[in-house]
């Protein structure tokens, strides 16, 4: 046992040896370390040195003379572009070493790829507006690659040259009639205020009113014939503009006759007829409808408008204090709905059927006199007997011809 221990001591040059051996191998360790980490950076900064850049086909040297009326809008998109392309440069340049193979392609140019292909969309329905319609290949100006050498396509330009009047004018005729046959047409209605018969001069305001709208209607309806052509298939004036317009046409006369039929004779008008518009291609607009009309003279109208008669409220008791005021203000209420009826009687002259007046005015005011009459009975109830007050007889009323 000592013996051991005396020859390990006796022998410290081996273990002192692999001591300095170790130092050695980690020593080397190290360089080796520092020499790669070194090679690493080298790579790093040359690689870096190269930023893959997105290159576009350009789009503004494939349009034709651009008409003045689109010149803003097309001028806006190209520059649209040019953001579109600078926003994917940033994105490639922040995502390196991002995703698989397949990355680059699926993150950043397939959706510029979407997003150019509805701006180039965008300038040919603009210059399709107002001119004959481009045809370029959307689909192949859309698509964008990588440039691995770092050198970006030239930005689009965002100031066009705008075609002369005549060549404008010549394909924008083209395109409208090609499209939509409407040619430089206009549209043109048939006149409302000389079929009308005299009117009432309280209906005289909302008539007016209404005839300026059939010119506000014609007016917003031919500058969406401008502003749309060449958009479209064969039908799309007769669905687009002309038949709403007939629709509002419709509405506005139909109010119209309502108007006078409250005050007077209810007109009969061929509304549909009336409502009905066509384009010309002469260029000439519609006469617009006078926005004055001559009331009638008081000879001209109609009889005064029917009155309500309703039963007197009978069999009151003398009425206890206490119940004064309220008893007050329910028979102040009583006269308050004659007086409601009376208006809806004059202004509904005309409407409905032979059934209107009994169930849209008799009918309802019966059923407010029951419950005033009834209030007026609980309050003096209270404070005395309840009077009887014929409620079921003195609720109803009648009409005054």
């Amino acid at each position: 046992m000592y013996r051991t221990r005396t020859n390990a001591y006796r022998r410290p040059g081996r273990f002192a040896g692999l001591r300095v051996g170790r130092r050695w191998q980690i020593a080397g360790v190290a360089a080796v370390a520092v020499t790669i980490v070194g090679v690493g950076l080298g790579v790093a900064s040359a690689s870096e040195s190269t930023v893959p850049t997105i290159v576009c086909p350009g789009v503004a040297e494939a349009l034709p003379a651009v008409p003045a009326q689109s010149q803003a809008e097309v001028e806006r998109n190209l520059a649209l572009l040019n953001t579109q392309i600078a926003e994917a440069n940033n994105r490639l340049k922040t995502s390196t070493g991002q995703g698989g193979p397949n990355f680059v392609q699926n993150a950043i140019l397939g959706p510029l790829k979407d997003k150019r292909v509805s701006t180039i969309d965008r300038i040919v329905i603009s210059i399709g507006r107002h001119a004959a319609k481009p045809s370029l290949d959307e689909n192949a100006l859309g698509t964008c690659k990588v440039n691995q050498g770092g050198a970006a396509s030239a930005s689009e330009p965002t100031a066009v040259p705008t075609a002369a009047g005549g060549a404008n004018s010549g394909a924008n005729t083209g395109a409208n009639s090609g499209a939509n046959g409407s040619a430089a047409g206009t549209i043109s209605c048939p006149s409302v205020a000389d079929k009308l018969p005299a009117i009432p001069a309280q209906s005289q305001a909302e008539v007016e009113r209404n005839l300026t709208l059939l010119n506000t209607q014609i007016a917003e309806a031919n500058n969406r014939l401008a502003s749309s052509a060449g958009q479209g298939g064969p039908n799309f004036v007769q669905n687009a503009i002309l038949g709403p317009l007939k629709d509002k046409r419709v509405s506005t006369i139909d109010r119209i006759v309502i108007s006078i039929g409250r005050h007077a004779t209810k007109p009969v008008l061929d509304e549909q007829g009336l409502g009905t518009c066509a384009v010309g291609n002469s260029g000439t607009v519609a006469t617009p409808e006078p926005t004055a009309v001559a009331t009638a003279g008081p000879g001209d109208q109609t009889a005064a408008a029917p009155t309500v008669n309703c039963p007197e409220l009978t069999g009151l008791p003398s009425v206890p204090a206490q119940a004064q005021a309220e008893v007050q203000r329910n028979l102040a209420l009583l006269q308050t709905q004659i007086s409601e009826a009376n208006a809806r009687l004059a202004s509904t002259i005309g409407q409905g059927g032979p059934n209107f007046i009994q169930n849209a005015i008799l009918g309802p005011l019966a059923d407010k006199r029951v419950s005033t009459i009834n209030r007026i009975a609980t309050a003096i109830g209270r404070n005395a007997a309840r009077p009887d007050l014929n409620v079921e007889g003195t609720a109803p009323c009648t009409l005054n011809k």
